[in-house]
């Protein structure tokens, strides 16, 4: 085992200020590409010769290879160190981005998107670590502060570039755009943290575990993009994927539990804090991302917006996200974390509860106020979520608690995006069937529109097609709110839930040593 300080001294100064900056890149380049390519499905899909049904797999493998790749984390920085990991992740993630970029047909950029997916998965988890270490204990939430602004802006401007990428140059730069910044990055970090490795020991890979973890992540995975277009349980390779799921997931756990060096160190969630924190972070982010998905479909569907005005729309959050990310984490210092977290679960609530009043009429900016007040939740939500679950977290192994909680995050917000699309349809078709009842010549209302439209000169084909245009989008728009309306009671749930912890320390804990 080599050895490595056990307490290395902080960093200071424009060293601190170039490395931290230098690791916020690698992971708003990991979460950017989480987002970047959706508003361009589209356009890839025409471009490389297929349907956007079949480019909805640059998505697919995209999050399937990350969420295997997110819980090696643990172990892949243990045996070579959290530098090391993270470095290599970042050049191999930077490759992966050039090879999507140049990709010259759909099986080659999936193919790319399964390698880029795989090796990304220590950036997130190493990037948070090593800021932590670098900061001096009292300073750890502001290192947690850095890093929750960089996961807070990348979604936000994901689809923005993405969307203007596509229509004005070549989608193959959403990738290419990575290049630069990616191997700046690891350059950086390597010049400034090398000789500040953390220990290592050589402990044997658990096959088996990884194995089961690749078999069950991965169907379970495909389960949930490939459900909805298949009918769920109506399809015969949904019902054979949802039970692989859940006997790999059984034998998995079993696996690991009795396993002497787990590939995930699932002891972890005996932590009162790390295990109700977790909880809560996932219950708390599946809801954010549902609602990152659905308020943008619908803008583009139902209201007329262009994938770039959807993302206008969204971008004020991420704005004020970043102004009161820094405040809520020098709070951390002096308050109890828990607080802030109730701040920023009331916060979503309110934007959530406000989104359930949305009308087909309603001007840019009432789409835009309630993502204001969610940029407050969004600026407090994360660094306060991290706080607590990592708190009691012994600090070797917080690499490996910080990997399970993005593995986590990263399943739930899938999960959240599967189930949302359903129920919004489902909701819609239903909404839509009793609306329906009304439309029939025995309803005046029904005939003086359609009188109305036929003095406007339509035909009678015209005016009723016209006329059931518009109870469709009455129909989603019921959904919607109905779903947003939903949202905000998830949250208060989730803000009852996080006063089940304990109390965190106000100030961070010591630096990382290892990662054992």
């Amino acid at each position: 085992m080599s050895a490595a300080p056990a307490q290395p001294a902080p960093l200071r100064g424009a060293t601190l200020a170039i490395t931290s900056v230098a690791l916020a890149l690698g992971t708003f380049m990991q979460v950017l590409d989480s987002t970047i390519a959706n508003v361009s499905l589209p356009t890839i899909a025409g471009n490389l010769g297929a349907t956007t049904d079949q480019g909805t797999w640059v998505i697919t493998s995209f999050a399937v290879s990350n969420g295997i790749g997110v819980p090696l984390s643990g172990w892949l920085m243990g045996r070579f160190g959290v530098v090391r990991t993270f470095v290599i992740s970042v050049i191999l993630f930077t490759i992966a981005s050039f090879l999507c970029g140049i990709a010259w047909s759909l099986p080659s950029l999936i193919a790319f998107r399964v390698f880029q997916g795989a090796v990304s998965g220590p950036m997130i988890p190493g990037s948070q670590a090593l800021l932590i270490s670098i900061f001096p204990p009292q300073k750890r939430g502001t290192a947690l502060g850095i890093w929750s602004i960089t996961t807070l802006v990348a979604p936000i401007l994901g689809p923005i570039l993405g969307g203007y990428i596509s229509d004005n140059i070549h989608w193959g730069w959403i990738f290419l755009i990575n290049v630069p910044v990616g191997f700046l990055s690891a350059f950086l970090v390597w010049s400034n943290l090398a000789a500040r490795e953390t220990a290592t020991r050589k402990v044997p890979i658990d096959t088996v575990g990884l194995g089961l973890l690749v078999v069950w992540v991965g169907a379970l995975q495909l389960m949930l993009d490939l459900g909805k277009d298949a009918d769920w349980f109506a399809s015969t390779h949904i019902i054979i994927l949802a039970i692989v799921a859940a006997v790999g997931a059984v034998a998995w756990l079993i696996w690991e539990l009795t396993e002497e060096h787990p590939i995930v160190d699932i002891s972890l969630f005996k932590i009162r804090n790390f295990a109700i924190g977790t909880l809560v972070l996932c219950l708390g982010y599946a809801v954010f991302f549902a609602n990152v998905l659905l308020l943008p479909l619908w803008l583009q569907t139902n209201i007329g917006y262009t994938a770039t005005w959807a993302g206008l729309v969204a971008a004020p959050s991420g704005l004020i996200a970043v102004l009161v990310t820094p405040p809520a984490a020098r709070l951390l210092a002096l308050t109890d974390a828990r607080r802030i977290a109730t701040v920023a679960f009331s916060a979503f609530a309110i934007s959530y509860f406000m989104r359930a009043n949305f009308t087909n009429d309603a001007s840019f900016w009432d789409f835009v106020t309630p993502t204001l007040v969610q940029g407050v939740a969004m600026g407090t939500f994360f660094v306060t979520m991290v706080t607590i679950s990592l708190d009691g977290v012994p600090p070797h192994k917080i690499p490996s608690a910080s990997g399970i909680s993005n593995f986590s995050r990263i399943v739930a917000g899938s999960f959240a995006a599967s189930i949302t699309t359903t129920v919004w349809d489902s909701r819609e078709a239903l909404h839509q069937s009793r609306l329906a009842e009304h439309a029939t010549a025995y309803n005046p209302i029904f005939q003086g529109a359609l009188e109305r439209l036929h003095g406007l000169g339509f035909s009678d084909q015209q005016a009723f097609g016209a006329l059931m245009h518009n109870l469709q989008l009455q129909a989603y728009l019921l959904a919607t709110d109905e779903l947003f309306w939903i949202s905000g009671w998830l949250s208060l749930l989730a803000l009852v839930l996080v006063w089940f912890t304990r109390r965190p320390k106000p100030q961070g804990g010591p630096a990382i040593a290892a990662a054992d």
